[in-house]
Order: structure tokens, then C-alpha cells, then sequence
């Protein structure tokens, strides 16, 4: 067994009286929380769990269950309605150049919001034993270039199963790209490996979308595991989760940002937290998420400002969303306002008229590319009359 293997089992919280035993009797009431329980399981490695400052912080509210859970007013299921794009065991097909692919049924610590929670910590809704299907169906559809590893959390798999995995991936000539959707770095930092680092490195490019929702997530050991990543070569991105009660601030979410490119990794995207039940107490209005990304835009690096979308209820796919800039388009300019609210216009570019073609202005160091052309054939005319 490894060493994050001993970690991941002798320390985690993964029962109701654990987390009653560590803060208390009076705080965890275990019968009222057992049908939340029982809906979604429960595991907070030893590095989420001393992320927790106090109860009601907002790592204590991603990862300690609630009764808030059974509340399910407008909440799906399968909320982007994975499994209808699902041709095969494992595989998710929704856009035209990439699929997902499910690797791992768990995950080293459960997030409250979770959007696959009716698969996560079921190996059999996430098989172990379905991938041949799944390689196949790859192989049959050459548009595919990109392969996203997701779960539960790819990284829960040995070393020698993620080889095999990305071996039969290299193999396909259209694959071009891989990802591992990872909250590793943050949960259980032990797990980046010097012996995981070598061997990832036979498999460029390969790319890490982590998943960091708040700057307190970025602690000494993920900052750590993030830098031996990087100077694997493995390509560093974050998926951020507007939550409710945890980084639905502006001061919170630039803060993250920062500290996020500090540690080479660039931020990619901001969610709206999914209309998935079980989770629907972490969801703001997207009012919020507007007013968080022009509290970015322009105040701080662009390095810093990710894409804030809407994964699309009903298998949409994603949908970026921006804050209103732009005040009036028409032929001959654009109005708007900067990050400050300044109004600027744009003059849009003036059509030549195809009845009166003009002449491009003469330029003494520019030779124009007809008489260039022309000069051209002139000269090889000569030389074979002289020739």
C-alpha cells in the first residue's frame, strides 16, 4: 500500500460518528444528518479536514453534510443530463472534438455540491471494468482529439492503472490532448508522487484541470504538489465553483486567483454551482458571478480572469457570460464602457465602394505586390529571349 494509500485510509473522516467524535455531539447531530449521509457519502481526508477553521467556514461548508441536502425544489438528478450523451459505458459525448471519459468511481474527499453525486463512490455506475468499450468507441471516432479523465478523481488510481490508461490513449493517432480533472492537489497532496511525475512525463502533452475554491485550499503541501506537476510538464489549469457561503465575494475570488497564478497554475473556469439536487443551498443568483467577474476584469491581470459559464441544464454544454460592456453596435461604430464605466467608441472600418477601387497609397520602403509580380514576369520574359 502506498504512503497516500495509508493516508487517504487511517485518516479520513468517513463516518457520521468520526465527525461527531471531532467536533462534537452538540455541533453533529447523527441521526438528523443520516438520510444526507446515506443520499451521498461522506469522506474528508486529513488535508481538507485541517483546512476547516471553525464550523460554518467555507471549507466546512463543502465538505460536512447538511440537512439543507434533502431540500429539493428545482434540483435534477443528472443535471446536465450526462447520461443521454453517453454512447457507451464511461464515455460522455457532447461536443464534437472531445469526450469524457469516467476512470475512477471515487473521489478522496466529497464535495457537498457535487454535480455527479448519483454516480460518485458507486464503482458500479463508474465500472473499472468498462474501459475496453470505452478505448474502442475512441478509436472508431477520429474527430475526437481531446480526452478529459474524470470520475470521481482519476488521481485515486494507481500509478500503474493511470499508465495503462494513458498508454491505450497514445496509442489512438488522433488523440491529441489528455486531461485529468483532479481535486488531488487540494485533498490529498501526498498523492502527486515523484514516481507519478516521471511516469506522466512519457505521455505529453498532457494537461490537469485542479479544482481550488477557495485561497485558504491553497495550502504548503498543495502548493508543493502543484510545483512537482509543473516541472513535470503537466499543464496547470483551475475550475472554480461559485459557492454560496464559501467564495461568493469579490474579494475572495480575486484573492484566489492570484494565489492560484502564484503557483503556476492559470485559471480557466468560473461555474455557476449546477441545478443538481442535494445541492441547491451552494447556488447564488448569476448576478453574483457578473459582479464578481467586473470586479476582475480590468482591476487585476487578465492571467487572472477566467470564463464565468453556465454548464447548460439539460446537456446544453457550456455558456459563457459577461458582464454588459458593450452599449450599441451599428455600421459605423461601437459604444462602450470600460472596467471603470468610461464611455468609449469604436469607429467600425469604412467599405470601399466596388465601383471606385482605390489605389493603395504609395510607400517609399513598400513595393506593391501587382508591380512586383509584374516586374517579375518582365524579367523572366528577357532572360528567355536572351536566353
Amino acid at each position: 500500500m502506498s504512503d497516500w494509500q495509508k493516508i487517504l485510509r487511517d485518516g479520513s473522516i468517513d463516518t457520521l460518528e468520526k465527525l461527531a467524535d471531532k467536533f462534537g455531539r452538540d455541533v453533529i447531530d447523527v441521526e438528523a444528518l443520516k438520510p444526507a449521509f446515506d443520499n451521498f457519502q461522506m469522506r474528508i481526508t486529513p488535508a481538507a479536514l485541517n483546512q476547516i477553521r471553525e464550523v460554518g467556514d467555507p471549507m466546512w461548508n463543502q465538505y460536512v453534510p447538511t440537512v439543507q441536502e434533502l431540500d429539493v425544489v428545482d434540483g435534477v438528478i443528472d443535471s446536465l443530463d450526462e447520461d443521454a450523451d453517453s454512447p457507451v459505458p464511461n464515455i460522455t459525448h457532447r461536443y464534437p472534438d472531445r469526450v469524457l471519459f469516467l476512470v475512477s468511481p471515487v473521489c478522496a474527499s466529497y464535495c457537498r455540491f457535487c454535480t455527479r453525486r448519483r454516480k460518485v463512490g458507486d464503482p458500479e455506475k463508474i465500472p473499472l471494468n468498462q474501459y475496453d468499450s470505452a478505448f474502442e468507441y475512441i478509436r472508431q471516432h477520429p474527430e475526437v482529439r481531446d480526452v478529459i479523465l474524470s470520475g470521481g478523481d482519476p488521481m485515486m488510481l494507481s500509478d500503474r492503472r493511470i499508465e495503462y490508461i494513458l498508454q491505450n490513449l497514445r496509442a489512438i493517432p488522433h488523440v491529441e490532448i489528455i486531461r485529468l480533472g483532479s481535486r488531488i492537489t487540494s485533498h490529498l497532496p501526498e498523492r502527486i508522487t515523484p514516481e507519478f511525475c516521471d511516469m506522466v512525463q512519457k505521455y505529453h502533452p498532457i494537461y490537469m484541470n485542479t479544482h481550488f475554491n477557495h485561497p485558504s485550499e491553497l495550502t504548503e503541501a498543495s502548493r508543493a504538489a502543484l510545483d512537482r506537476l509543473s516541472r513535470a510538464g503537466v499543464v496547470l489549469g483551475c475550475q472554480t465553483v461559485l459557492l454560496k457561503g464559501v467564495n461568493d465575494s469579490p474579494e475572495v475570488m480575486m484573492k484566489l486567483m492570484h494565489e492560484l497564478l502564484k503557483a503556476r497554475v492559470r485559471p480557466y473556469y468560473i461555474y455557476m454551482a449546477d441545478q443538481v439536487a442535494g445541492g441547491e443551498h451552494f447556488r447564488t443568483q448569476v448576478q453574483k458571478g457578473l459582479e464578481i467577474v467586473k470586479a476582475l476584469r480590468g482591476w487585476t491581470s487578465g492571467l487572472a480572469v477566467p470564463h464565468f459559464v453556465i454548464d447548460a441544464p439539460g446537456g446544453g454544454g457550456k455558456v459563457p457570460l459577461l458582464p454588459e460592456y458593450v452599449e450599441e453596435i451599428t455600421d459605423d461604430e461601437v459604444i462602450f464602457r470600460n472596467y471603470e464605466g468610461k464611455r468609449f467608441t469604436y469607429k467600425q472600418p469604412k467599405t470601399a465602394s466596388p465601383a471606385c477601387p482605390t489605389e493603395p497609397a504609395a510607400e517609399p520602403d513598400i513595393v506593391p505586390i501587382e508591380i512586383a509580380a509584374s516586374k517579375g514576369r518582365a524579367t523572366r520574359k528577357r532572360k528567355s529571349a536572351n536566353g
